[in-house]
C-alpha cells in the first residue's frame, strides 16, 4: 500500500443630447460657426484623439489585467524514486521522440479503469513546461533538467464523484525525473503543476486532495485526484485507488520502453 504523507493544505451615454449644428434661437433658419471657429474645434478635437491613443498605447488600453494563477497543491503527497524497469529510457538519448497527443491520450486513454472506478478524460492537451506550471522554483528546475513539454489530462468519474489529473513531464534523464519529484513536493511551496478544469466537470483542486508521482524513465508521471468539490468523506485508501485508474495513461511509456528495447538489440 502507498502510504501518503498529508503536508497541510494551503457608463450607457446619454439618448439626444445637443445637435452637432444647433438651432438659431432667433430664426428658423441655422447658423454654422464662422471657418475660424470650426476649424479651432477640429483641432482641439484632434488633441483630445491624440492624448487618448497615446494613453491606450502607455497602458495597454486599460483593459482587465489576466487574472492570478491559483497555486493550488495537493493536500497529500507520495512520491516513488524507484522507476523500477524504465532503466533504457533513463536518458531521452534512448528515446528521443516528443510525445504526441494522439498516443499519450489517444485511444484507450479515452476512458481509463481499475477495480471499481472508471474515469473519462474531459480534456487533454501538451504545452511547454512553463505555461502549465505555477512556481519560479519549480519552472527553474525543470529549465535547468531539460523539460521540453507536459502532458496533462483531465478525468471525471462515471458518477461524477471523483475528479482526476494526469501528468507526465518529459525531461533530460531520470536524475531530472528524480528532481522534479522532490520539487513538487508541497512542503517546499516552489510550485506545482496548473490541474485543467474543463466545462461540465466539477472544479478540480481546492480542499482535500491526495497526489502520487514516480519516475518512468526520463519521465515524471503524476496523478493528482480528489472527491469532487473537495470534500474529506474519502480514505486515502480509497483515493488511492482513484489514482490507479487515472494513471493508466502512463501505459504509453511501457510502448516506448519497448522500442527502446528493439533498437538496442
Amino acid at each position: 500500500m502507498i502510504e501518503a504523507r498529508d503536508t497541510g493544505s494551503p457608463g450607457t451615454p446619454t439618448k439626444g443630447g445637443r445637435n452637432f449644428w444647433p438651432q438659431d434661437g432667433g430664426g428658423s433658419g441655422s447658423k454654422r460657426p464662422a471657418p475660424k471657429l470650426l476649424f479651432g474645434a477640429v483641432a482641439a478635437l484632434v488633441v483630445v484623439v491624440v492624448a487618448v491613443v497615446a494613453v491606450v498605447l502607455l497602458t495597454g488600453g486599460g483593459g482587465e489585467e489576466k487574472a492570478p494563477v491559483a497555486k493550488l497543491k495537493p493536500t497529500a503527497y507520495t512520491p516513488d524514486y524507484n522507476g523500477r524497469g524504465f532503466t533504457k529510457i533513463a536518458s531521452r538519448q534512448a528515446d528521443q521522440r516528443a510525445i504526441t497527443e494522439a498516443e499519450a491520450f489517444g485511444g484507450d486513454a479515452k476512458t481509463v479503469q481499475s477495480g471499481q472506478y472508471t474515469f473519462t478524460q474531459a480534456a487533454a492537451e501538451l504545452t511547454d513546461c512553463k505555461s502549465a506550471t505555477w512556481g519560479a522554483r519549480l519552472q527553474q528546475d525543470l529549465a535547468a533538467h531539460g523539460c521540453t513539454q507536459i502532458g496533462r489530462a483531465a478525468y471525471v468519474s462515471a458518477d461524477k464523484k471523483f475528479v482526476g489529473q494526469f501528468f507526465v513531464v518529459n525531461l533530460k534523464d531520470k536524475a531530472g525525473a528524480d528532481q522534479i519529484l522532490r520539487t513538487l513536493d508541497p512542503g517546499t511551496n516552489a510550485g506545482w503543476i496548473l490541474p485543467l478544469n474543463p466545462e461540465g466537470v466539477p472544479a478540480f483542486g481546492e480542499g482535500f486532495s491526495a497526489a502520487y508521482a514516480r519516475n518512468y524513465g526520463h519521465y515524471a508521471v503524476i496523478t493528482w485526484v480528489q472527491q469532487a468539490g473537495g470534500g474529506q468523506g474519502v480514505t486515502l485508501n480509497d483515493l488511492i485507488d482513484v489514482s490507479l485508474a487515472v494513471e493508466k495513461p502512463a501505459d504509453f511509456l511501457w510502448a516506448r520502453l519497448g522500442l527502446a528495447d528493439e533498437a538496442a538489440q
